[in-house]
C-alpha cells in the first residue's frame, strides 16, 4: 500500500451526434486534454478508530459520508471501490484538483470518477482491470445523469478520438487532418439528464419530429466521419451546422448558445454548434487553423462567453 498516489484524466468534447447517441446512434467524441483532473489519495487521520474518507475539492470538502446530493455517484463509486479492495475499514483523504468546469458538457463527472478510481487502487497497489474501471465509473455516471448513453466515460477514459454506439465495440477514430477546435462556455449550467428527459417526452408527444432529426443526427454523423477520412475540414463544418439546426428543433439549445454559435460563424468558423447536453454549457466551433481559432476564441469572449479553451486534435 502506497502513502499517497495519484489519478489522472481527461475532459472530453462530442463533435457531433450529441442526444441522438441516445437513441442507437453513433457519435463522434474527441479528447480534451487541455481540462482535466489528478486525484491525490493519501493515508488519512485517525479519527476515535472510526473509518473517515475526506474529500477535498472545488465544489465540496469534508467528509465523504457528509457529501451534498449532488456527489452521491461519487460517493457510491468511491464506497463500491473500497469495497471491491476489501478496505472499507480504511481512513483516506482523497484531494481533486479539477480544471473541468461542472455541468458544461466537458465530461467532468466521469473524468473525476476515473481519476479517482485510479488513484484509489494505485494506492493500494492493485490492478484496476478495464471492466471494472468502467463499471465503477459507471456507477458514478448513472447517478448524475440519470440513464447515460456510455460515451462520456469512454472519452474520458481514451487518448483518441473514438467512435461511439451504445451496445457496440467503441474504436478509434483516424482522420487525414488535425481538426483546430473552440470551445466556449456560455457560464450557464447545463443539465443533461433533463435535457434527456424533454426530448423523450418531445419522442412521446410529437413522434414523427422528434424521429427525424434524431434520424438526420445520426446521418450527419456518419457523413461527417466519412468527411474527416477525407479530410474535408469545410464539409465537417456544414455538418455541424446542420446538426445545431436539429438539436435548436429537439429544444436543447437556448439563446446564450445560439447567440455564441452566430458569432463565430460570423467570425468565420466553418461550423458551430453545442456540445453535450445543451440547455447552457458550450459551444463548440470549427476554426481554419490555429491563429483563426484564436481570433474566434477572442470573438467569443467578447460577445460574452465566460472562458474559452482551443485546442488541435490530430489522428491517432
Amino acid at each position: 500500500m502506497s502513502r499517497e498516489a495519484e489519478g489522472k484524466a481527461h475532459g472530453k468534447v462530442i463533435l457531433i451526434g450529441e442526444h441522438s447517441v441516445v437513441y442507437d446512434k453513433p457519435a463522434i467524441a474527441l479528447p480534451f486534454p487541455v481540462v482535466n483532473v489528478v486525484a491525490t489519495v493519501r493515508e488519512g487521520i485517525e479519527n476515535d478508530n472510526k473509518t473517515s474518507i475526506c474529500v477535498t475539492s472545488r465544489y465540496f470538502s469534508g467528509e465523504l459520508q457528509q457529501a451534498p446530493v449532488e456527489l452521491s455517484g461519487f460517493k457510491a463509486s468511491v464506497e463500491e471501490s473500497l469495497q471491491l479492495l476489501h478496505a472499507t475499514d480504511t481512513n483516506l483523504s482523497i484531494q481533486i484538483d479539477s480544471s473541468i468546469p461542472s455541468g458544461r458538457g466537458l465530461g467532468s463527472s466521469a473524468a473525476v470518477a476515473h481519476a479517482v478510481v485510479k488513484g484509489i487502487f494505485h494506492y493500494f497497489d492493485a490492478p484496476l482491470p478495464h471492466d471494472v474501471q468502467m463499471h465503477l465509473v459507471q456507477i458514478a455516471e448513472t447517478h448524475a445523469h440519470g440513464n447515460p448513453s456510455g460515451i462520456d466515460m469512454k472519452a474520458t477514459s481514451n487518448e483518441a478520438p473514438i467512435w461511439f454506439q451504445k451496445g457496440k465495440k467503441t474504436t478509434a477514430l483516424s482522420f487525414k487532418k488535425p481538426l483546430h477546435i473552440v470551445i466556449a462556455d456560455s457560464g450557464q449550467f447545463g443539465d443533461t439528464r433533463t435535457a434527456v428527459e424533454s426530448i423523450r417526452h418531445m419522442y412521446r408527444n410529437q413522434p414523427t419530429s422528434a424521429r427525424a432529426s434524431i434520424d438526420l443526427l445520426g446521418a450527419y454523423t456518419h457523413a461527417c466521419k466519412d468527411a474527416l477520412l477525407e479530410g474535408n475540414s469545410t464539409k465537417v463544418g456544414e455538418l455541424l451546422n446542420l446538426a445545431q439546426t436539429e438539436l435548436v428543433t429537439l429544444g436543447v439549445s437556448d439563446t446564450k448558445l445560439d447567440h455564441l454559435i452566430t458569432i463565430a460563424r460570423a467570425n468565420g468558423a466553418l461550423g458551430a454548434k453545442l456540445t453535450g447536453g445543451g440547455r447552457g454549457g458550450c459551444v463548440l466551433c470549427l476554426a481554419e487553423d490555429e491563429q483563426h481559432a484564436q481570433k474566434l476564441a477572442s470573438a467569443l469572449e467578447k460577445a460574452g462567453a465566460c472562458q474559452t479553451w482551443t485546442s488541435r486534435i490530430s489522428h491517432p
